[in-house]
């Protein structure tokens, strides 16, 4: 029997090593993984590409707004979260979730100036995850996805583009097809993964709907030699504490999100690597194209915009998490004996970039790990033992107030030298308004006023 050589074998002919997926780590990886690169990490032959692209055409370029097809994307992960049982909760898991959160706000009540946040809980399925989650992942994805396909064709010279340009048009087209298969399955497998609609730190839900998937929490609490009533009041605990912080700090949501849109902005493509590769392409050689693509000649880089972004958003996720683990941690120290147990493995879960974060990644090219999340809870911690539990939470009057890389660094000095601040009655706080209205800030405007 003759040996076959050619695309996507694992022998090669010309003695060199399989190449790697050049669009790893960002959305043409699944691309060119599910219908292009074969075993050994292969590239195959283009024309047989598009020839399977073609016979999709009738799925892939349904009509839909925006980048990606979330008509699609939702089917994959339905079909992906059907893949294994999904009961609706029950009544009595939906009573246990409304109780357990209620119990939790009555405890944050004194570890937190911030009142509650909560507005109505629920249990959810895998597949009530899905939907209760889809508007906040369209904003988080689509300016990536976006950005990434219109920086693919706009960094191309006019003469690469001659050559290019129709594979350019099926790869814009195909591309978001194929994100939204990409974005379904990752949605699916993070369904059978998350624990509460706040678990990786960002708000997913609906503002004031503080939900827990029960049958994820039962897979979590499996090992913890914790009973599960304990594993629900602690995880209930953090998701009423999440909510208490996006309610009482109404920038912080599109302060995260608008760190992602930042991100998303600062895409490039190396214009100087793909006119230097595209002078070597023979527009009649299709081999000669695969070496340019094997090369990476569209693989993004990534900019100093992109990495301050980067940053910010870390920074500002440790912030939430660590706040959040204070907050918990003070409600639980004298009532719950189970919660530093409880706190360490929600910790290990996070900083070793669990599923959630994982997911996250693949979808937008960002890792959500709050790398110093421990550091955060130490200055949240340090701050409230100084100054008190309403200095710590007046930090988040302001983005201009919040702790910065450099303060993480250093969590016990920060503000280490500013006072308590004074406590106000309400007539006082009303008497101090209205001076500074009759000084010249709001009052009279023919009024003169000083500096």
């Amino acid at each position: 029997m003759t040996d076959q050589v050619g695309p996507g074998s694992d022998d090669h002919d010309d003695g060199r090593e399989p190449a790697e997926n050049p669009f790893k780590g960002t959305p043409f990886e699944a691309l060119f993984g599910a219908g292009g690169f074969g075993a050994g990490g292969q590239m195959p032959d283009l024309s047989t590409l598009f020839s399977q692209m073609q016979s999709q055409m009738a799925a892939f370029f349904a009509p839909h707004d925006g980048p990606i097809n979330w008509d699609h994307a939702l089917d994959v992960a339905r079909k992906h979260v059907a893949g294994q049982p999904d009961p609706s909760p029950t009544q009595r898991q939906q009573d246990a979730v409304a109780d357990a959160v209620r119990l939790a706000d009555h405890w944050l009540d004194d570890a937190t100036g911030f009142g509650s946040g909560v507005q109505t809980t629920a249990a959810w399925s895998r597949a009530e995850w899905l939907v209760g989650t889809t508007e906040v992942w369209k904003v988080l994805v689509e300016p990536v996805v976006k950005q990434l396909i219109g920086a693919m064709g706009a960094a191309l010279p006019e003469e690469a583009r001659a050559v290019a340009g129709p594979m350019l048009g099926m790869l814009e087209k195909a591309t978001g097809m194929m994100v939204a298969t990409q974005v379904g399955q990752a949605l699916g497998e993070l369904a059978g993964e998350v624990l509460t609609a706040s678990d990786i730190g960002l708000p997913l839900g609906p503002a004031g709907k503080a939900a827990v998937v029960p049958s994820n929490l039962a897979a979590f609490a499996d090992g913890l030699d914790v009973s599960e009533s304990d594993v629900l009041l602690y995880l209930a605990l953090r998701e009423a504490a999440h909510q208490r912080l996006f309610a009482h700090v109404p920038w912080l949501r599109d302060h995260l999100i608008q760190a992602v849109a930042d991100y998303a902005a600062g895409i490039e493509i190396d214009t100087d690597s793909i006119e230097e590769q595209m002078r070597g392409i023979d527009p009649m050689n299709p081999a000669s194209f695969q070496d340019a693509m094997q090369q990476g000649i569209f693989e993004p880089k990534q900019t100093p915009a992109q990495e301050a972004a980067l940053g910010r958003l870390e920074v500002t996720l440790a912030l939430v998490e660590g706040w959040v683990d204070e907050v918990v941690g003070q409600a639980t120290a004298e009532r719950m004996p189970a919660a530093t147990k409880l706190a360490e493995a929600v910790r290990r879960r996070r900083a070793s970039g669990g599923p959630a974060e994982e997911t996250f990644a693949s979808l937008v090219g960002l890792e959500l790990r709050p790398r110093r999340l421990r550091d955060a809870a130490t200055l949240w911690g340090s701050l409230r033992n100084r100054q008190g539990i309403e200095a710590r939470d007046g930090v988040w009057m302001s983005p201009s107030l919040l702790p910065t890389a450099a303060d993480l660094d250093d969590p016990l000095g920060f503000r280490e030298g500013a006072s308590a601040p004074l406590e106000l009655s309400d007539e006082e706080f009303d008497a101090e308004l209205q001076s500074l209205l009759d000084a010249g800030l709001g009052g009279d405007p023919d009024a003169p006023t000083e500096g």
